[in-house]
């Protein structure tokens, strides 16, 4: 079962045509790795996907539904989770709310309930915690939960955005760098942890990345961009080893 059918997707800024004729395939429960050199058009892929930028020409099917012109909310709401390359969290929230607001999608009171601390509000921000501690749990974060984001090291700041992130239950978890910054042993660490939440929460997950130990440690495939322009998509090896991506990343001899 296919998770994301990209078809002939374009978008041009000015007379540079950033996006030219995109086409990508993700199956379901599949780590596909989207690389390329700077300025290729990974990100501005990733901002397709999310609504961030509307396509020029193109179709986006997230499982058979068609995401292409939906607002970003409704995108995530719809199953498709990001985490960027500059971290984002809410540093001068604590780690727990920084998830607690990823819940806010599935866990509902209105305005009135909240200011005046009905029932319902105690209910729901009851379950909230649960489901929160739980996510943090997994990222071995929570007993630092009610510390700020902002004071966290950068490798678990990683982590609490891709936790964050998970708390929306997305189908497709989008990953932009998350390697970034990191040094080898977080990067490994990195790996395992991308690993273990594709099989714990049943998530398919697209990563751009330009660690290419982490690339060819994990990922089942690529697709790699060059000029906005597909260069070769096939199985991990065998991309990596394609003469075209070689030249590429590394120019001609």
């Amino acid at each position: 079962m296919n998770i994301l059918s990209i078809n002939n997707l374009n978008i041009s800024f000015g007379g540079l045509r950033a996006v030219d004729d995109f086409n990508i395939v993700v199956k379901k429960g599949q780590l596909y790795g989207l690389i390329g050199p700077n300025g290729a058009g990974k990100t501005t892929v990733f901002n397709l996907l999310t609504g961030v930028y509307r396509p020029d020409e193109g179709i986006i099917y997230l499982e058979d539904r068609n995401i292409t012109n939906m607002k970003t909310m409704d995108i995530n709401k719809a199953g498709v989770g990001r985490t960027f390359q500059n971290i984002r969290l809410f540093k001068k929230l604590s780690v727990l709310d920084n998830v607690k607001v990823g819940l806010h999608n599935h866990f509902h009171y209105n305005v009135f309930e909240g200011i005046f601390r009905l029932p319902k509000y105690h209910r729901m921000e009851k379950i909230m915690d649960e489901e929160a501690y739980k996510l943090l749990k997994v990222f071995e974060l929570d007993g630092e939960a009610d510390y700020l984001a902002g004071n966290l090291p950068y490798g678990k700041q990683r982590k609490l955005e891709i936790a964050r992130t998970l708390a929306t239950r997305p189908k497709l978890l989008l990953l932009d760098e998350p390697a970034a910054g990191m040094n080898p042993n977080e990067t490994k660490e990195l790996m395992d942890t991308i690993r273990f939440v594709r099989d714990e929460f049943d998530v398919t997950i697209l990563l751009i990345e330009h660690d290419m130990k982490l690339v060819a440690g994990i990922c089942e495939a690529l697709t790699v961009l060059n000029f906005g322009k597909i260069l070769v998509s096939g199985e991990t090896n065998a991309v990596l080893n394609d003469s075209r991506v070689i030249t590429a990343y590394l120019g001609e001899d």
